[in-house]
């Protein structure tokens, strides 16, 4: 079985000279990485970018696991990701997150419709989108089924409790608004993680988040 299919890209790994395997994520498969090749082809190695949504032919092979995707092209191009440092570089913590959370081979419900309209959110917003992040690692515990209040996220609110119950408790725009210093965004950030890495049983070690933290300093 073949066909063309729509995939969040979550990460890259170099194998040879002109081949990845791009860790994936997509409504019919879950998580799972294919094999790309041809990265000298103009173009390719910027469409294959974290937290890029990518269509793709996928060709089912039996005799491996690790599955040729071809014919990549973008589906929306996120220029207002990529044209922006501080976006661009949440969309790396989010896709770090969603690469060392997301096991490989699982398939959530309505897991990569999430993930698009996280993605296309961000791509939208305007103005002041410095508590994004935080919203969305929140929003992906309650995605995951672990639904965090004030009870049950206590444990880990070490820091800036009350600051941390606001943004779970404000609708979006207001939790968007709440003003934050960079250390309050830091140690909530750090504290949801734990609780993530908590409730999933495993450690995350999300490397990107202290380029977050240095550049909403």
């Amino acid at each position: 079985m073949s066909g063309d299919i729509r995939l969040i890209v979550l990460n890259s790994t170099r194998t040879g000279d002109n081949a990845l395997v791009v860790h994936t994520l997509s409504r019919e498969y879950g998580r799972r990485s294919f094999l790309v090749r041809g990265l000298k082809k103009p173009g390719l190695a910027a469409r294959l970018m974290p937290l890029s949504l990518i269509e793709g032919k996928v060709s089912e092979i039996s005799q491996s696991s690790l599955w040729p995707l071809s014919r990549i092209s973008t589906v929306h191009p996120l220029s207002g990701i990529r044209g922006n440092l501080y976006k661009n570089t949440m969309s790396l913590f989010m896709s770090e997150v969603l690469y060392r959370i997301i096991k490989d081979g699982s398939n959530e419900d309505g897991l990569f419709d999430w993930c698009c309209e996280c993605i296309m959110t961000l791509e939208n917003l305007p103005g002041d989108f410095s508590n994004y992040h935080i919203l969305f690692l929140l929003s992906l515990a309650s995605t995951l089924g672990f639904s965090p209040d004030r009870k049950s996220i206590a444990p880990f609110a070490k820091g800036f409790p009350e600051q941390l119950y606001s943004l779970i408790e404000l609708p979006f725009a207001g939790a968007m608004l709440l003003p934050l210093t960079g250390e309050e965004r830091s140690r909530i950030c750090e504290e949801i993680l734990q609780y993530l890495e908590y409730h999933c049983e495993t450690s995350l070690h999300v490397r990107s988040l202290e380029v977050l933290q240095e550049i909403f300093h």
